[in-house]
């Protein structure tokens, strides 16, 4: 079966019709930490990415800490 494609002039259907939709005006008494955090931590684009560093860095200190507990026990 053929496959349908959209009616002519309807564009892509992943851009949004009006761009400004969901946007948050900019605070200009926004701090540059928090305008980082907004921009660079809490963007949905990038919060995957970001969620896989934590995990990644708390297993590494969940490990570590295991380790010492570890040896304080064997050692005492």
């Amino acid at each position: 079966m053929a496959r349908r494609s959209a009616p002519p002039g309807s564009g892509p259907a992943y851009v949004p019709k009006n761009p400004a939709v969901g946007r948050r005006l900019v605070d200009p008494d926004e701090s540059a930490f928090s305008r980082f955090l907004r921009e660079e931590v809490w963007a949905p684009e990038k919060l995957p990415g970001n969620i896989s560093i934590v995990t990644g860095v708390g297993v590494f200190f969940a490990d570590a800490l295991l380790m010492v507990v570890h040896m304080y026990r064997v050692s005492h």
